[in-house]
């Protein structure tokens, strides 16, 4: 009866131990046609990489504007090198317990898709693409504070 519950436990919580998976773009084109395709939704895009501090500083920003803000998607784009994708990017994610839906753009064609995004953009990161009912807002800049990042997204989505 003992094994028996505690499988019962194993059985009942295996679904919160279950890593998010990380779906690989090879491609910015992909990615757009593929995650920010439903113009019924507000997306907030953010730039990111694991070997970016700005980044992984703002990333709690992100994560709690994904849970508490429940008019917009938020979406994690690490721009971190293809050959880490198990050995970085994933247990980072793990490690971070990241809810918002997380994505590796391996593209590095820069020169075609930089302009899509936003046609003044460097390639710095952090950045952030707001997408609402196919207008684009850009910013390529860190956010200091969840209430700045919170006050900057509310501004251009209402």
């Amino acid at each position: 009866m003992k094994y028996f519950r505690y499988f019962i436990f194993l059985f009942l919580f295996s679904n919160v131990i279950v890593a998010q998976k990380v779906v690989v773009f090879d491609n910015y084109a992909t990615l757009e046609k593929t995650i920010l395709n439903d113009e019924k939704t507000t997306y907030v895009v953010n730039f990111w990489a694991t070997w970016c501090a700005p980044c992984i500083k703002e990333l709690p920003y992100f994560e709690k504007l994904n849970s508490e803000n429940k008019n917009i998607k938020v979406v994690l784009v690490s721009l971190d090198f293809k050959n880490q994708y198990e050995s970085k990017l994933i247990p980072f994610v793990e490690k971070k317990s990241i809810q918002s839906q997380v994505v590796l753009l391996t593209d590095k064609d820069y020169n075609t898709w930089l302009p899509i995004v936003d046609k003044d953009w460097s390639g710095s990161i952090p950045a952030t693409l707001i997408i609402k009912n196919g207008n684009k807002v850009f910013a390529e800049r860190f956010f200091s504070s969840y209430e700045e990042l919170n006050g900057y997204v509310n501004k251009i989505i209402n």
